[in-house]
């Protein structure tokens, strides 16, 4: 029986690993904004006028900035997994390190009714399909189990940060370079 090779569906992306997937984005060398997919040509903070970025890898975890249902196929290059096409959950999950939010959708058999905002996740990768040679994966959200997480609280907006809140819940809009 041959092994195949897994690969990630989408080249440049993440770096698919069996207990350390990974995304894969960009830090102006400039400023600090980091962007995701990774940025090549000009920085994404409009007050920075750097051109010069390095590739990082982005955080694991983070939190459920929001989230809701795709209730819609969407058009190409996204490759459906079921005949018919069945809605999905999708959430835009602050990283933990970067304070970046990036949109991605949830594992599969997620509902929108798992989710609520603040909750942990972390990346993780599925299977999108198969050919002779390689098995093509994608980079998911997963709720991340209370009980096996790692307690280490994600990192708080600081005071002088004016979305921060007393509270320590997450900013009401993610409005800041780099997001």
């Amino acid at each position: 029986m041959d092994i195949k090779t897994r690969q990630a569906a989408i080249e440049g992306w993440f770096i698919p690993g069996d207990d350390r997937t990974a995304l894969v984005g960009s830090r102006c060398r400039e400023c600090g904004t980091y962007s995701f997919p990774k940025e090549t040509f000009f920085c994404k903070n409009p007050s920075c006028t750097g051109t010069e970025h390095e590739q990082v890898e982005l955080s694991r975890r983070g939190r459920i900035w929001s989230f809701t249902n795709n209730c819609y196929q969407p058009p190409a290059p996204y490759v459906a997994t079921t005949d018919p096409f069945e809605p999905f959950a999708v959430a835009a999950v602050e990283l933990a390190e970067e304070r970046l939010v990036v949109l991605g959708q949830m594992v599969s058999g997620t509902s929108i009714e798992d989710l609520h905002a603040g909750m942990e996740v972390e990346l993780v990768t599925e299977t999108l399909f198969e050919d002779d040679e390689a098995v093509h994966l994608i980079w998911k959200w997963c709720p991340v189990c209370p009980a096996i997480s790692d307690p280490a609280p994600m990192q708080q907006s600081s005071p002088e940060d004016p979305t921060a809140n007393q509270s320590g819940d997450l900013p009401a809009s993610p409005g800041r370079a780099g997001s």
